[in-house]
Parts: C-alpha cells; sequence; structure tokens
C-alpha cells in the first residue's frame, strides 16, 4: 500500500467520525418529546443520557441532525417558580410566558447538548453541539388569542385567578383541583434565527433549536415583542424541516407508530400512509387533537413543501430500527 491510499483511508475514517468537512448525507429535524426528558429537573438529567444514546445512534448512521423539543413540563415548572417567587418576595416582576420559554430553551438545550456531546466522544465522534435561542413569529390577530387552548402553570385558588383574569389572562377551573392559566397556541410564521440554524447545519455541526415551539413573538416595526403564547412544538418542527429543506423529519413519541382506531380493540399499526391517506384519517377524527393529530399535521405540512421527503413517527426506543424501515410509521407524499 504506497503512502497516497493511507492518506485516503485514514481520511475516510475522519470523515465518517464525523471529524472531516464533508457533509453527512442525510439532514433530518428530530422532534423531542416529553418521554425524551422527563418531568422534573432530575429526571431529565437521566432521560437524556438516554436520549443521547439514541441520538447518536442517528449519527452513526450518517444523519446530520438538527434538534428541536417540547418544554410543557419545564415551562410551567419555570412560570410557577418565578410566580411563586413574586408572591414571597413583592420587589420582583413577573416573568412574562415568553420569558419563562427562553429559560426553558436554555437549560433543557444545555442537557441535551452536554449529554450528547459526551455520548458521541465515548463513541469517538467529535461533533460540535449548540443550542440556539430562538425566536418564532406568529400573527397576533391569530384566531388562537382568541380562544387559548394550552394549559399551564399552578393551581389557583379562586381568589387567585379572579385576578388573573382582571389582568386579561384566561384561566381555567379543573374541578376539585384548582384553576390554572391558560395562554394561546397561534402557528408559527417565520422562525427568526433560521440563517443562524442553516449555517451550522451546513457546517456540519449539531443544531438544538426551536425548543419548545420556539419563543413567540410579534413584529412591531423594527422590534420583537414576546407573545403570552405557546407554539406547538410539532408544528414548528415541520416548518424547520422545511425551512431546512431536510431529507427527513423524524418525530419521536410516546407510542411506537401510528395507530388506526388507537385504544380500542380494534388499534392498527399503520406502517405506511401517504399524505393523502394521512389527510382522510384526520378527516375522520383518527387522531386526538392534543397528541397524534399535530404530528401528523406537521408531517402533511413538511411533504407539502418537500415532496421528496419523508416522515417518520416512532418512539424514542424504536428509532434506531425505524430509520432501516424495521418499526415506527413512515409518512411519504
Amino acid at each position: 500500500m504506497n503512502l497516497s491510499n493511507c492518506v485516503c483511508i485514514l481520511k475516510s475514517r475522519r470523515q465518517k467520525k464525523g471529524m472531516g468537512i464533508r457533509m453527512s448525507k442525510k439532514k433530518v429535524v428530530v422532534s423531542l418529546g416529553h418521554e425524551a426528558l422527563g418531568y422534573t429537573t432530575e429526571a431529565q438529567w437521566d432521560a437524556v443520557k438516554v436520549t443521547a444514546r439514541a441520538l447518536a445512534d442517528l449519527v452513526e448512521e450518517d444523519y446530520q441532525l438538527t434538534i428541536t423539543h417540547s418544554n410543557g413540563p419545564q415551562v410551567s415548572m419555570i412560570h410557577k417558580a418565578m410566580t411563586e417567587l413574586r408572591r414571597v418576595y413583592i420587589d420582583y416582576t413577573p416573568a412574562p410566558m415568553c420569558v419563562c420559554s427562553a429559560m426553558s430553551q436554555g437549560y433543557v438545550g444545555y442537557d441535551i447538548q452536554n449529554a450528547l456531546r459526551c455520548e458521541l466522544l465515548s463513541r469517538g465522534i467529535s461533533k460540535t453541539v449548540s443550542t440556539i435561542l430562538t425566536q418564532v413569529t406568529v400573527d397576533p390577530y391569530d384566531e388562537a388569542f382568541y380562544e387559548p387552548t394550552k394549559v399551564i402553570g399552578r393551581y389557583m385558588s379562586k381568589e387567585d385567578a379572579e385576578i388573573e383574569i382582571k389582568k386579561g389572562n384566561y384561566v381555567e377551573e379543573d374541578p376539585g383541583k384548582g384553576f390554572r392559566r391558560v395562554v394561546a397556541a397561534p402557528k408559527p410564521i417565520d422562525i427568526v434565527e433560521i440563517e443562524a440554524i442553516r449555517t451550522l447545519a451546513d457546517a456540519g455541526q449539531i443544531v438544538i433549536a426551536c425548543g419548545g415551539g420556539g419563543i413567540p413573538v410579534i413584529e412591531q416595526q423594527h422590534m420583537l415583542k414576546g407573545a403570552s403564547a405557546v407554539i406547538e412544538k410539532d408544528a414548528i418542527a415541520g416548518k424547520l424541516a422545511s425551512d431546512l429543506h431536510c431529507d427527513e423529519l423524524i418525530i419521536l413519541s410516546g407510542v411506537d407508530c401510528v395507530y388506526r382506531d388507537f385504544g380500542t380493540e380494534n388499534q392498527t399499526p399503520l406502517p405506511e400512509l401517504t399524505a393523502a391517506q394521512a389527510k382522510e384519517l384526520i378527516a375522520q377524527g383518527q387522531f386526538e387533537a392534543g397528541t397524534m393529530l399535530p404530528k401528523i399535521e406537521a408531517a402533511v405540512s413538511y411533504l407539502e413543501n418537500v415532496p421528496d421527503g419523508r416522515v417518520r413517527i416512532t418512539s424514542l426506543s424504536h428509532v434506531k430500527e425505524a430509520v432501516k424501515g424495521r418499526a415506527g410509521t413512515l409518512i411519504t407524499a
């Protein structure tokens, strides 16, 4: 073997480990659900280690990852903590939802990027993992602002609920438990930091972005004003995959695949779907509004913008098999 051949072999090995400059073959957005993060700070430390192993498996399968994640329990915890802080220390200003969302992006991203970096290095893979604090513009006249649906924060007494109502906020009673704040879930318009995300992804780096759906903001001339809302994380995953023109969108759920008649004795796994079939199942009311429906809607939206793309819906534990076509649900245009 001559020197030239040795150099080529060494270069190939370095590229395989993510140390070269070659772009990976398959660009993918991975959307992580609650199961990938846990519901408390300590549970998250343990959960992200498991999640990091699954993500590292995808890197080894030659996927270029851009990662987004849920933040429901995390942002609720932060909102509750900041509200209670204001109750104890009257001089503190309550944190608005946009600030709570930013906080959740920071600490969830911090845990994911460190766990993933550690897992990759243990496999001999050197890749930069970065979290981008991401804002997403929404329409101030979106109908969601008139009919809020996302329940967040602590349980309140009737007296506290009346105070929130006087502030112009919405509350909802949970019989026997108390009242909770309800915020809007408007549709995303534009990802403000998309060029930064694209630049890092194109450089072969792993990016964590649009956490919790992104920080919802409203454009006011040159200013971006935080909105009292949350954005559906599956909706932003579909948009992120579209904007980056990814080859695939992988949505990780609490179930191993999409089912027809889910939760009944007649439930049937659906290993493959077309976008048209998915729309038909939506029209039939097959998918629950707060769980599978937004995932299917995100899949259809992405495929309408990237017809040659592929969507995989599966659980964290089945993702390695799903990308090989042996598990999960594959949706194509």
